[in-house]
């Protein structure tokens, strides 16, 4: 991870903070002067209160680089009793703690997206993107959760993507959607060409058995785009 000393974090303020489901939290924050990423990049992220400065957690932003505000779309994991579950308490006219931008997730050309759970916020910023430019023709996102409860955004994304996005569900029989894992056989039934792009943000489980699967299959290591 990249980081950044406590002088280099700039402070900035929640203007608003919603929750998209019961674990899943929108912050929407002032943007700093002259403050830039590329889609896909994220920051190191502290909660600017007594006994939570030094401890940062990486998140990525969600909205475009030119928009007004910053937005950040974070997965709230009550039960670690960490940052997550904290952010859950913060609000508007609270603030936040932002580092360097970074990241290794960047869009490289067309291709497929797979995430799993929380793993899609990486992708969000990027197809919002190619949107914008009405260039998100041949992109395909499958998106894999443990319960329908667990996707937010989906109105958005079936907008952007139409018969292009597809939901998997790993823990709940779902009429219409499969209820399983993303294995080998369905790689062979999405994927028509394994020359394409491909950009996998997940669980650490769920990135490497889909890279194995993936270069097994035919794809090359250079097709693979995926944080670490």
């Amino acid at each position: 991870m990249s980081g950044a000393t406590p002088a280099e974090r700039q402070r900035v303020e929640v203007l608003d903070a919603t929750f998209l489901n019961s674990g899943v939290k929108r912050f929407v924050l002032r943007k700093p002067q002259g403050f830039t990423f590329t889609p896909g990049q994220g920051c190191m992220v502290a909660i600017d209160q007594e006994g939570w400065r030094d401890r940062e957690r990486p998140f990525t932003f969600t909205s475009l680089p030119t928009a007004r505000r910053l937005e950040l779309i974070v997965k709230l994991y009550r039960d670690h009793h960490g940052v997550t579950a904290q952010l859950g308490s913060v609000g508007p006219g609270d603030h936040l703690l932002l580092g360097r931008p970074f990241g290794t997730i960047a869009y490289k050309g067309p291709g497929m997206f797979f995430a799993g759970g929380a793993g899609i916020t990486p992708f969000l910023a990027i197809l919002r993107q190619l949107h914008r430019d009405k260039a998100l023709k041949g992109h395909t996102l499958v998106w894999s959760n443990r319960t329908a409860a667990d996707v937010f955004l989906d109105a958005e994304l079936g907008r952007m993507l139409h018969k292009h996005y597809l939901k998997t569900f790993t823990r709940e029989n779902v009429i219409g959607f499969r209820d399983r894992r993303i294995d080998r056989d369905d790689l062979v039934g999405l994927v028509r060409d394994f020359t394409q792009h491909f950009y996998l943000c997940g669980p650490e489980a769920f990135v490497r058995d889909l890279k194995t699967m993936l270069l097994d299959l035919g794809a090359t290591a250079d097709s693979l785009v995926f944080e670490g």
